[in-house]
Order: C-alpha cells, then sequence, then structure tokens
C-alpha cells in the first residue's frame, strides 16, 4: 500500500503527492468560499500548514506549485461547495454537535439513576 518496510517489523509511511489540479481546487475552496484553511484541511483530511503553504505559493506564484514528481495515482477531484452548501453543511454540523452534547447527556444522566437504584 502506501507503506514501506525499512527494518524488521517498523513500518515508514510515504509522503503523500497530490497533482497540481487538486492543490488548485483545494485553494479555490478556501479562497472562494471563505472558509479558513482548517475548516477546509479537516473537512480534507489534510493538516492544515499544508493547505496554507499551497496558499501563499499561489498568491506569489499565480499557480500552485509541485516539490516534488507526483509519485502516486492522482487523487479524485474535490467538489467545491457553493456558499448554500457551505452553509448547509455548517449547519448540520452545528445540530450534530448538538445533538452529541444531548446524547452525552442522557448518558450521564442514565448512569447516576443506575448507580442509585444498586
Amino acid at each position: 500500500m502506501d507503506e514501506q518496510t525499512t527494518g524488521p517489523g517498523s513500518q515508514v509511511a510515504k509522503p503523500r503527492t497530490y497533482t497540481d489540479e487538486y492543490r488548485r481546487q483545494v485553494v479555490d475552496m478556501v479562497t472562494s468560499t471563505g472558509r479558513t484553511a482548517m475548516s477546509v484541511s479537516a473537512e480534507l483530511g489534510i493538516h492544515h500548514t499544508l493547505i496554507s503553504r499551497w496558499m501563499r505559493r499561489y498568491r506569489q506564484t499565480g499557480q500552485v506549485e509541485t516539490p516534488r514528481p507526483v509519485s502516486v495515482s492522482p487523487l479524485k477531484a474535490v467538489p467545491v461547495p457553493h456558499a448554500d452548501q457551505a452553509a448547509e453543511i455548517a449547519r448540520l454540523r452545528r445540530e450534530v454537535e448538538r445533538l452529541r452534547m444531548e446524547r452525552d447527556i442522557l448518558k450521564k444522566g442514565i448512569a447516576i439513576f443506575a448507580s442509585s437504584l444498586r
């Protein structure tokens, strides 16, 4: 897979590489939606400093440069969400957070009542 062995029982992950098109799409996602690199990185599973570096290069050169040759198959294109889709995603994330909080409160309540019955 993406791992190579360097000794008995040890594995070192190869650095992930991304195509120029993917980098441009990620930078466009940040700049066109007004979101932060941190929020986009959480959504895509990429470290936020990597996205920030891509954005800095994009601003300096007008394009995203490839620091090393692409050694893995290209990633699928990431669709850039529209403003209404981004708003809906944000609303749903807030709702999920609220529901998780309610669930945790109920779990704690059940634990308290179960311990008082013993």
